[in-house]
């Protein structure tokens, strides 16, 4: 995919032809002879290269791949705090960035002090620190902590410090790293609010995680790192479908990528020992279906081949909305219903039953073979986007969101009681 092509206005961030080598030298002497000729490094460890991409106005990038992909230190270099050996790196406007967790605090200072310190290396005056001073420790809610030293702080304390001083100024791009997976849900969920905030005010985010929900709701757009290199880039659903098949590649495991024809990616991964040869969705009734009524009993239908003889067999599904955001999934580990002893030629017919309890709109249906509590272990078969259907609510009361929850509602109405004259005031 095009990088550029997201980018109608200028950029505030730009990177190109940008790499990460640590080398190693026979001495001290020859590195630093290398600093101002072509010396040969005794030994060179590229981390990172050939990394190209923009991020506008706006827009929010999620930087996703496994451990030692190069994701923490792409960030480091972008802020400034790590030196590219090739390449270069553009940013327009202020830049603010969550990091390591506590980067640049002082333990035995307290929170107060530490936001003072923070934020004057930021570039803001005493002034302008005082003057959010009251905002920063509201939003960050520890309370009489923020007056004591910081090393009897929590990892979670630090991170709502850390945090609060970092997004007191709206920045023009904020870059926050695994650092918020430390917060409690409500902190969490009080940091993506501000995050979102900024978003509709013109700030762009670039966000490292692994948290699925958190890229797909968060981000526009997806950059999926792989040993070091750009893999892929696109929709957050498409990378993070096609991210969760190489986490599972395993040897004579392929990945394949599918163009649909409604537009979407499908990720197809696994060893193919056992795959899914059909999969329908039924009425009660037994009549196909393609829309389905808010609420109404339906019948997942799965057909599985068995193509090599296996100790164990898991099956398992997972419903996504039209972004990708997990409704949900089980399997047939957690049902307690594996099949085990199973033999080449096999043919194993699956039926799930269950309430359509979902909001209107577009979802799909992705299907997991293997042979443990996750496709993590012994992937034979994972398929994203097997079945797509459309829900409609043709009798239902109006309500909003993905899943049909309706309540019933109760109300106790008392009379109003008369006030004495004495009373009145």
């Amino acid at each position: 995919m095009n990088t550029n092509a997201h980018t109608e206005k200028q950029p505030l961030l730009e990177v190109r032809e940008l790499g990460k080598a640590y080398r190693r030298y026979q001495n001290e002497f020859m590195r630093v002879a290398s600093w101002f000729s072509a010396v040969p490094p005794q030994e060179e460890t590229w981390i990172l290269r050939d990394i190209n991409f923009d991020v506008a106005q706006g827009e929010a990038v999620g930087i996703v791949g496994q451990n030692g992909a190069g994701k923490s230190t792409l960030l480091k270099m972008i802020t400034g705090t790590l030196r590219p050996s090739e390449g270069y790196i553009r940013t327009h406007g202020r830049v603010a960035a969550i990091l390591e967790l506590g980067m640049g605090f002082n333990g035995e200072l307290t929170g107060r002090q530490n936001v003072l310190h923070s934020a004057g290396l930021m570039g803001f005056t005493h002034a302008q620190i005082s003057a959010a001073m009251d905002d920063i420790e509201a939003f960050a809610e520890v309370g009489e902590y923020f007056d004591k030293p910081m090393r009897v702080y929590s990892s979670g304390m630090q991170m709502r410090v850390a945090f609060s001083v970092a997004t007191a100024f709206r920045p023009d791009i904020l870059i926050v790293d695994e650092a918020l997976s430390v917060g409690d849900a409500y902190f969490q969920h009080k940091s993506f609010d501000r995050i979102r905030e900024f978003q509709r005010q013109g700030t762009s985010l670039l966000i490292v995680s692994h948290d699925k929900a958190a890229i797909q709701s968060l981000c526009d757009r997806a950059i999926l790192l792989e040993q070091g290199r750009v893999l892929q880039d696109g929709q957050p659903q498409d990378i993070m479908d096609y991210y969760n098949a190489i986490i599972a590649q395993k040897e004579n495991a392929q990945v394949e990528v599918t163009p649909l024809a409604s537009g979407q990616i499908q990720t197809r991964s696994g060893t193919g020992e056992a795959t899914v040869t059909q999969i329908s969705l039924h009425a009660i009734n037994g009549n196909p279906l393609e829309v389905v009524d808010v609420g109404q009993e339906v019948e997942l239908r799965i057909d599985i081949a068995i193509h090599a003889d296996l100790p164990e067999l898991v099956v398992g599904y997972k419903l996504k909305d039209r972004v990708g955001q997990e409704i949900f999934g089980t399997n047939t580990w957690h049902t307690h219903q594996v099949e085990r002893e199973l033999t080449a030629g096999e043919v194993l017919n699956y039926r799930m039953r269950f309430k359509a309890n979902l909001g209107p709109g577009s979802y799909s249906v992705s299907t997991s073979l293997h042979s443990s509590d996750t496709h993590l272990t012994n992937n034979y078969q994972w398929v994203d986007h097997a079945l797509v259907f459309q829900m409609v609510n043709m009798e239902k009361d109006f309500f909003l969101g993905s899943s049909w929850v309706m309540p019933t509602i109760e109300c106790e109405r008392q009379a109003a009681t008369r006030l004495a004259p004495n009373e009145s005031n």
